[in-house]
C-alpha cells in the first residue's frame, strides 16, 4: 500500500519534434491542482488493485479507514474497529473474519507511522490484518511503485489536464487499464497443488 500525487502534467519520458525544430510540450500550472491517491495492490491467489482520490491530503485516518474498509471488510471502517476488535458483532455479522489473514505492506512515510494509524496495529492485528514495515529507503521492495510509475508514464496518453476533475477521470482511467492488465495476468497463474489435489 502507498500513496501518490498526480499534477496536471504528467512526467514526460521522451517527445519526437521534426529536425532542427524544438520539441514544445503543453504544462499547466500545478499550484493547488495536485491530486493524490492511496492505492493497494493485492497479491496471492486473486491479484486485485484498489484505489482511491482525493484533492486533499492524504492523512493517518484515512489511511486507517481504507484498511479497514477496503481490505478488512469493516462496513463500518474505522469507526466499528473497536467493536471488532473486541468480537462484537456489527449488524449481527462477523465482517472481520476473513478466509485468510491480510499483511499489509507499507513504508515509514509519516502518515503510516502516525499514532492515528500505527497506535492502531493491535487492534488491526485482533481482526487479523498486520502492518509490515519496509526498511527505510528502499521503494524498490513496494511493488505498487511500479504501478504509479506505469500509470504516470504509460497509461496517460493525453499528458496535460486542464482542471482537477479532469486528473481524477486521467487517474480513474490509467488505473483502471493498469487493473484489467493485473487481472489478465492472473489467469495465467498455475493451478495451486492444494486445488489440484482436491480434484482427485
Amino acid at each position: 500500500m502507498d500513496e501518490s500525487g498526480f499534477a496536471p502534467t504528467m512526467p514526460t519520458g521522451y517527445a519526437w519534434s521534426r529536425t532542427g525544430q524544438r520539441a514544445v510540450v503543453p504544462r499547466e500550472d500545478n499550484r493547488n491542482r495536485r491530486v493524490n491517491v492511496l492505492g493497494a495492490m493485492i497479491v496471492g491467489i486473486e491479484p486485485d488493485l484498489l484505489w482511491q482520490r482525493t484533492d486533499g491530503k492524504i492523512d493517518a485516518r484515512m489511511l486507517l479507514d481504507f484498511v479497514c474498509v477496503r481490505l478488512a471488510g469493516l462496513g463500518g471502517g474505522a469507526g466499528v474497529l473497536d467493536l471488532a476488535a473486541d468480537g462484537i458483532g456489527v449488524d449481527s455479522i462477523p465482517l472481520w473474519c476473513r478466509r485468510r489473514p491480510c499483511t499489509v505492506v507499507l513504508d515509514n512515510a509519516s502518515a503510516h507511522v502516525a499514532t492515528a494509524f500505527k497506535g492502531r496495529q493491535r487492534q488491526l492485528a485482533r481482526i487479523e490484518v498486520e502492518l509490515f514495515y519496509l526498511p527505510p529507503y528502499s521503494p524498490e521492495l513496494n511493488d505498487i511503485e511500479l504501478i504509479w510509475r506505469q500509470a504516470k508514464y504509460e497509461d496517460s496518453p493525453q499528458r496535460t489536464q486542464m482542471s482537477t476533475d479532469d486528473i481524477g477521470q486521467a487517474i480513474d482511467v490509467s488505473l483502471t487499464r493498469r487493473r484489467n492488465r493485473i487481472h489478465t495476468s492472473a489467469k495465467n497463474f498455475p493451478i495451486p497443488l492444494s486445488t489440484m489435489l482436491h480434484c482427485f
